[in-house]
């Protein structure tokens, strides 16, 4: 299991030590940055991770960053620090996905709660994606039969329809129907047709 990580994006050196703190006394992986240029060096994480955002910055502001992250396809949760927080910049921010937006001074307590729940989500969100990978693969892993079979049973065809539209026999279908649910991992016609629904088959 990957180690959540907590990257902090803030321009005072004194409020990103005071965060590295406080987020180690609870075991947290941190990493802080100066700047968002110097985030944006950073590899991706292998794991859930989530940012804690300094709203604004010299060079590119945190709104920045975050419009730069969702255009990269890049989904990490973000929680908005501020010092200056106004009513328009915070909306801004939540609409575009923003998880938090936290006033200086804010209560220790009130980050950590947004920074486990972010870390939850972006845990789920990697699931999710992994799961979607997999059934991706399962699916490549049909014959192009198979995947005629699999589409004809899910509009709700019956075999001797199946058979009739591809030219073969009732017998010949069962057996290519019984292996795509074998390869899809499907145990019943309900879940084979929820599977092609997600990866839209």
């Amino acid at each position: 299991m990957m180690e959540s990580i907590v990257f902090v994006v803030d321009d005072e050196a004194a409020a990103r030590s005071a965060m590295e703190s406080l987020l180690q006394s609870v075991g947290l992986r941190v990493e802080t940055f100066g700047s968002a240029a110097e985030f944006l060096g950073r590899r991706a994480p292998d794991g859930p991770c989530c940012l804690v955002l300094d709203v604004r910055m010299p060079g590119m502001s945190g709104i920045e960053l975050q419009r730069s992250l969702t255009q990269s396809g890049v989904n990490t949760p973000i929680i908005f620090i501020t010092g200056h927080g106004d009513i328009p910049m915070s909306v801004e921010a939540m609409k575009a996905g923003a998880m938090e937006f936290l006033t200086k001074p804010f209560r220790g307590q009130e980050l950590l709660d947004a920074i486990h729940k972010a870390l939850e989500r972006s845990k789920a969100s990697r699931e999710g994606y992994a799961r979607l990978a997999d059934l991706h693969r399962r699916v490549d892993a049909l014959t192009s039969r198979e995947r005629e079979v699999m589409e004809r049973v899910v509009a709700g065809l019956l075999n001797k329809q199946i058979a009739a539209e591809l030219g073969t026999s009732e017998r010949t279908i069962k057996i290519h129907r019984a292996n795509l649910m074998r390869k899809m991992g499907a145990e019943s016609l309900p879940e084979l047709v929820r599977l092609a629904e997600k990866v839209r088959v």
